[in-house]
């Protein structure tokens, strides 16, 4: 099969023939119809992870079932089908308690092996980790959800369980910022949005922003506290950095809820968060992490109603070829919406 290889840390990527992958004991080898370009991959190629070379990146997949291994009762070969970025294990107490999400021995594509950014993929636990798309859903809009899309429904609905009504900030408008945006509309919340990015903030105010703020070096948090009449009851960084961090938290309200999705790599694996604020203001301060296969139906089911629309985020799609060269770009570029990879170009 053709791959995308990363042969060294923060290299060139190339594209070239690979060995296929093997259904492994309980697995599945997906045929990759699309899978998403995101900024974890960037992470994993700049070398914030830590991950065997040769590697093959990509996290985010749609495709359909090219094989299944020993033991597989739920799927069979031609099945459309996604998966959560964090495999669990099917195994562990979190995984029986449906917080796969969490599982100590989970598996990532892209990550702890290698991913979809080829024509076919190994999944393991396919019975724990698989989800049905339905017909009237495309792969395209599948593989928006894996990470990003799916990562935000969980945070302000599980987590943050925001409510009608109340003020969201979302900082960053990237892929997981913008489905932030439109989930958060879509349950009834008011919603601001903040990005360094003039062209992201437009598709932001469509997909419901009634507010928007441009991070160029000016107040954030004062400009949020002004348009909401005293800050947000719930705050999303989507980003990733000390600085979208702390302008999320510093956003709220008193007693408000911060939600980091946004990774915060350093050196120390310690991170900066303005926690005098959160101490003496009552904030929580909560972690989001992907979600679970069997957490997929109730949003599959908004999607389907055309309630959610993560086909709406997608901007482009492109080759492997085309992919090799957006993935080192990244951290710089500004893309409004998500970059879907098509391997079968």
């Amino acid at each position: 099969m053709r791959a995308m290889i990363m042969d060294r840390i923060a290299g060139p990527l190339t594209v070239t023939e690979v060995p296929d992958p093997v259904a492994p004991d309980g697995g599945a080898v997906i045929e990759v119809h699309a899978t998403g370009l995101c900024r974890s991959d960037w992470h994993a190629w700049v070398g914030h992870d830590d991950i065997a070379l040769p590697h093959v990146p990509g996290h985010e997949l749609a495709g359909v079932v090219a094989a299944v291994g020993r033991g597989v009762e739920r799927w069979n070969v031609g099945d459309r089908v996604t998966v959560p970025f964090v495999c669990g294990c099917g195994r562990c107490e979190w995984c029986l308690a449906g917080d796969a999400q969490v599982c100590p021995n989970q598996e990532q594509p892209g990550f702890t092996h290698w991913g979809s950014f080829a024509e076919r993929v190994a999944i393991h636990a396919a019975d724990r980790n698989l989800v049905a798309v339905p017909e009237g859903i495309s792969l395209e809009s599948a593989a928006a959800l894996g990470c990003r899309f799916a990562t935000a429904y969980r945070a302000l609905t599980a987590r943050a369980r925001l409510r009608a009504g109340e003020w969201v900030v979302v900082v960053g408008a990237g892929g997981v910022g913008l489905s932030a945006v439109m989930i958060a509309t879509a349950l009834g919340a008011r919603v601001v949005a903040v990005d360094r990015s003039a062209a992201a903030l437009d598709v932001a105010r469509r997909l419901g922003a009634e507010h928007v703020v441009r991070a160029d070096g000016s107040d954030i948090p004062a400009a949020v506290h002004e348009v909401t009449g005293g800050g947000a009851h719930v705050s999303v960084d989507a980003v990733g950095s000390e600085q979208t961090c702390a302008d999320a938290v510093l956003s709220l309200r008193r007693r408000g809820r911060h939600v980091q999705v946004g990774l915060l790599p350093s050196a120390s694996g310690l991170s900066a968060v303005p926690m005098a604020r959160a101490i003496a203001w009552e904030l929580d301060l909560l972690g989001s992490h992907g979600m679970a296969a069997e957490d997929y139906p109730g949003m599959l089911q908004l999607i389907a109603r055309g309630t959610l629309r993560p086909q709406d985020l997608v901007e482009r799609t492109v080759s492997l070829d085309e992919a090799a060269q957006l993935l080192p770009a990244m951290d710089t570029a500004a893309p409004a919406g998500m970059t879907i990879i098509d391997p079968r170009r």
